[in-house]
């Protein structure tokens, strides 16, 4: 059997280019397959910027949330805290802010090929108790508000997957992926394929999880800066890349 995989969307930039400090997000990364949701807007009503805003040197970016770092070219994504303490706005069925890439579109997770691969650091973690969520699979909306899996990052350099046990959400259970000093750049993968979840940190092994009662819903992928605490955050992209 011959397997197609087709990459999405992937850093621009390779070994052999560095990321161009003088363009926008855009310019670096192929944001054709994502929109961006901000911290900013009406409550349950969140800026969104579409895809072909974002895309090309010349794209969208604000210095407040979405943006080239002009030191080394990375895309920073900030955002101010939580409603109480920032006046942030979050979306319908959240009580966080963000600024985050959902994908365009949904996959089956039964389909042999379902990747989500980031390289970032995380120089300001939340101070929630999991911290800063950096990347997620989450259930295509029309069947759930809830996600499949949040992979979290927090303050004392702890990673770790939260993964639902139900489609009616707000039971998660989470798997600690092990330690990574605050600022220091690292590498995840998620995968969601033949409908078996699992995630790989810097190369490691699959790290195999349940979704226990979760029966492989239609699903999408979602990387960025979704805060669950009070104080701000940030979280700097070097690699964005998306496998179907």
């Amino acid at each position: 059997m011959v397997i197609k995989i087709v990459i999405k969307a992937i850093l621009l930039a390779t070994s052999g280019a560095a990321l161009n400090a003088s363009c926008s997000p855009g310019g670096n990364f192929d944001l054709s397959i994502w929109d961006l949701q901000l911290p900013i807007g009406s409550p349950g009503a969140v800026e969104t910027i579409s895809s072909n805003s974002l895309q090309g040197c010349s794209g969208w970016q604000d210095f407040d949330y979405f943006f080239t770092e002009s030191s080394d070219g990375v895309l920073v994504m900030k955002v101010p805290g939580s409603v109480a303490s920032s006046g942030c706005v979050t979306t319908p069925n959240s009580q966080h802010c963000r600024t985050e890439l959902y994908e365009k579109g949904s996959w089956d997770p039964n389909d042999e090929n379902n990747r989500l691969t980031v390289t970032l650091s995380v120089p300001l973690p939340d101070n929630s108790g999991h911290g800063t969520v950096i990347g997620q699979i989450h259930i295509l909306d029309s069947i759930s508000t809830k996600p499949v899996a949040e992979l979290y990052y927090s303050s004392s350099g702890a990673l770790a997957m939260g993964v639902e046990r139900t489609r009616e959400g707000g039971n998660s259970i989470f798997t600690p992926l092990g330690q990574i000093p605050v600022g220091q750049i690292f590498t995840c993968e998620i995968r969601y394929e033949s409908n078996v979840l699992s995630v790989l940190v810097n190369g490691g092994a699959p790290i195999q999880l349940s979704t226990f009662d979760l029966d492989a819903p239609l699903s999408y992928f979602k990387c960025g800066n979704y805060n669950q605490g009070d104080s701000p955050s940030s979280v700097h992209f070097f690699q964005i890349a998306v496998a179907h």
